[in-house]
């Protein structure tokens, strides 16, 4: 059927004549309606996002329309992910609204179309919209539901996560964000305007189930009450406000980079029958990967950052590919109440990636330097996120889908040290959540089975440039200043430490590829005894932590670039594994990082940078990382995302820690999913030309350096008081302000 284009002021489609019963049992009627479609439930598909592409056969200004409903509403709907029911819609409507959602602001020049499947095709006469002001609205029954048109991939799922998007997305701004959105997407060169196709693509990629007996606003009221999604879609919002002058900052035609990962994770684990529901921390760490028996080729944790010019646009984008190891702790009571734990090593966990699709970012404009008012160009890298799913134990009984929600990335971004070069790092921490989720072969395809974790993580990522020829003398002879975070999992006697530590590393001459060095430690430590009973712990020590600079094997030749062994008295041999880890540098040396990996300390992070090269100045910068917390009862990880550090003219500081919670009730074994949560403190600083710092208030003291132009400050936390302790790790990164 094909309409022309409307005279009314909403378009509106009349799917079918006949009510909502006959409908459903229309489609009865058509045997395996949806059967030749896509659908997530029947084919969990390694190296895509969570959600299904239904875009096959469509032209370029078509997209497929799917509605799904919570399981109450359509019990006899097939079954989809999330405990959603596909359903043909009764009506669908076409119209233009803006931030009042109202029906009545225009027409849509469309046609309409059934493919052989039952979903219906909806062909766009100008083109398929790019803002959000062309909503598709479809009704089931009593049920209405809207979704954005502007869809990625072109396959426009109407169910509660696009609802949501556009009520709380679209439907939170004013006028003033309205039009600025509608600015852009008017623009020919400003490239946010394509922030609205990937936020209403990646809202579906969240795993998050709704409960079969769920109404629309119960629903919607689950999504509103998940953090994580929450946060995710204001931050998107934010996000598409930003107009041209944030996306033409990248110089670079391409770079790559190094990457070190750090993975913390609480959730909870269905696995063994012996521990069901109990909590489980987790570690997950960066690891190079051989591609062959041989070692001929591997695979290094990587970032690629590209950009290019067409039309006199720029465009940025980046994806990652990182190899990851993974150590659990498994945490819960016995029959009598007494506390039990259950270490599984990495040894358990074959390995795993941890890779975002290739998507495109936006640069926010340089800040203006506080003391002499010259440009300076560090920037935040911004983007929605996807992340791919993986699959383990392919061949084995039990057959493992990983999948991970969607995250809005905040960035930092270096100053190019030349017009034409990139940025020498790009650092971030991020929340994500996700599924372990059992899965059957049928047919060639991987059908999803019980859920057999759910994993609530806290990321940190840290991107160092690849040199072309990297030599250790960049590195000999300095004084670094460091922190680092280790989680140590099963020992007998406290199975359960979080150990943070910050100090001085003192580098030597270098003797052929090694380069000795000493490093001076102030620790800390939140330990959780074999008993359940928590304690805190200080001490200071000195370590020799050795460097060897480690060949990399690619296609072209064996070469060093930038990646660095870590070691006490073991480097290991060129490819082989050393006793604390592996690493990366900056080119210049000014900044390196390193992936702890089955250390005396344990597995972890390790930051350290030079001194910085101008003093800090009162600013406002980004905080993101990692607060750990702990009494006999209760495990707690808060994840901060969207915090902030003000240092003030005074000599003082103003701290935010705005971000999620996971809460681990121990005598329960209830792990809650993700809630808002925020901590707020007034700080006294002090600081050192040589980039040491110290904030202190109250109960936290926060430890570690800054670097730089003093627009990088990596902090250790510590709360000794009791009776609950906490420790963490923390990235401040300064806020560029236009001039």
């Amino acid at each position: 059927m094909r309409l022309n284009p409307p005279t009314l002021l909403a378009a509106t489609l009349i799917l079918t004549a006949c009510s909502g019963d006959s409908a459903i049992d229309g489609v009865k009627e058509i045997p395996n309606r949806f059967g030749n479609a896509v659908n997530a439930l029947d084919d969990f598909s390694p190296g895509s996002t969570g959600d299904s592409n239904n875009a096959r056969g469509l032209r370029p200004n078509e997209v497929r329309v799917t509605m799904e409903v919570p399981a109450s509403l359509a019990p006899q709907g097939e079954p989809t992910r999330r405990n959603l029911r596909i359903v043909v819609p009764d009506r669908v409507e076409v119209y233009r609204t803006d931030y009042t959602l109202r029906k009545d602001l225009g027409t849509v020049r469309f046609s309409t179309a059934t493919d052989d499947d039952g979903y219906l095709i909806i062909a766009f006469e100008d083109g398929v919209p790019i803002g959000p002001d062309v909503v598709i609205e479809a009704s089931y029954r009593s049920t209405t539901l809207k979704a954005l048109a502007a869809d990625a991939d072109r396959d426009v799922k109407v169910n509660p996560f696009s609802h949501y998007l556009v009520v709380e997305g679209l439907g939170n701004y004013d006028a003033v964000d309205f039009q600025t959105v509608m600015n852009c997407v008017n623009s020919s060169l400003c490239l946010n305007k394509y922030v609205w196709g990937t936020v209403a693509d990646q809202v579906h990629d969240f795993e998050i189930d709704i409960g079969t007996n769920a109404s629309i606003a119960s629903a919607l009221d689950r999504l509103d009450n998940r953090a994580d999604f929450k946060a995710y879609v204001a931050a998107m919002a934010d996000y598409a406000l930003l107009g041209q002058d944030n996306s033409d900052t990248v110089r670079a035609s391409s770079a790559d980079y190094n990457s070190v990962f750090l993975g913390l994770e609480l959730g909870q684990t269905f696995r063994e029958s012996n521990a069901f529901g109990a909590g489980q921390w987790g570690v997950r760490t960066a690891q190079e990967e051989a591609l062959t028996a041989t070692g001929s080729a591997y695979l290094y944790p990587a970032l690629t950052l590209t950009s290019f010019e067409a039309f006199n646009i720029n465009v940025t984008s980046l994806a990652t590919d990182i190899p990851y190891d993974r150590q659990t702790l498994i945490h819960g009571t016995d029959n009598g109440g007494s506390q039990t734990f259950f270490n599984r090593s990495s040894d358990l966990w074959a390995r795993n990636s941890h890779s975002s699709a290739p998507g495109a970012a936006t640069l926010t404009p340089p800040r203006s330097d506080a003391q002499n008012g010259d440009a300076i160009n560090p920037a935040r890298l911004l983007a929605g996120r996807a992340l791919y799913q993986s699959v383990t134990g392919r061949d084995s009984s039990r057959i493992t889908g990983w999948t991970r929600n969607p995250y809005h990335l905040d960035a930092f971004t270096s100053a190019p040290a030349e017009p034409d070069s990139s940025p020498d790092r790009v650092l971030t921490s991020y929340f994500s959540a996700g599924k372990a989720i059992e899965l059957q072969e049928e047919g060639g395809k991987l059908k999803r089975q019980d859920t057999l974790e759910d994993h609530y993580l806290s990321v940190f990522e840290l991107h160092l440039e690849r040199s072309s020829d990297f030599s250790l003398s960049t590195l000999a002879e300095q004084r670094y200043n460091l922190v680092y975070i280790a989680p140590r999992f099963g020992n007998e006697d406290d199975p359960l430490v979080f150990e943070t530590g910050h100090g001085t590393w003192d580098t030597q001459t270098p003797d052929g590829n090694r380069l000795a060095a000493e490093a001076t430690l102030a620790q800390f430590r939140v330990v959780r005894a074999s008993n359940g009973q928590v304690r805190a712990e200080a001490s200071s020590g000195t370590g020799d932590w050795n460097l060897a600079n480690r060949l990399s094997r690619l296609s072209q030749s064996d070469r060093y670039m930038g990646r660095l062994t870590l070691y006490e008295d073991q480097p290991g041999e060129e490819f082989e594994t050393p006793d604390m880890g592996l690493g990366a540098s900056t080119p210049d040396g000014s900044l390196m990082a390193f992936n702890l990996d089955d250390s005396y300390l344990g597995d972890g992070l390790l930051i350290a940078g030079k001194a910085p090269t101008d003093p800090l100045v009162p600013a406002l910068y980004r905080l993101q990382g990692v607060i750990v917390s702990m009494n006999d009862n209760t495990s707690r990880m808060h994840q901060i995302h969207n915090g902030s550090l003000e240092l003030h003219d005074d000599g003082n500081a103003t701290l935010t820690a705005k971000g999620v919670q996971i809460d681990h009730d121990i005598p329960s074994s209830n792990v809650s999913e993700p809630r808002q949560a925020s901590l707020d403190s007034s700080l006294g600083v002090t600081a050192t030309e040589d980039g040491e710092i110290t904030l202190s208030g109250g109960e936290l003291t926060l430890a570690g350096f800054y670097t730089g132009t003093g627009d990088q400050i990596f902090l250790t936390l510590r709360d000794n008081t009791g009776p609950e302790f906490q420790t963490g790790l923390l990235i401040a990164t300064v806020i560029p302000e236009s001039d």
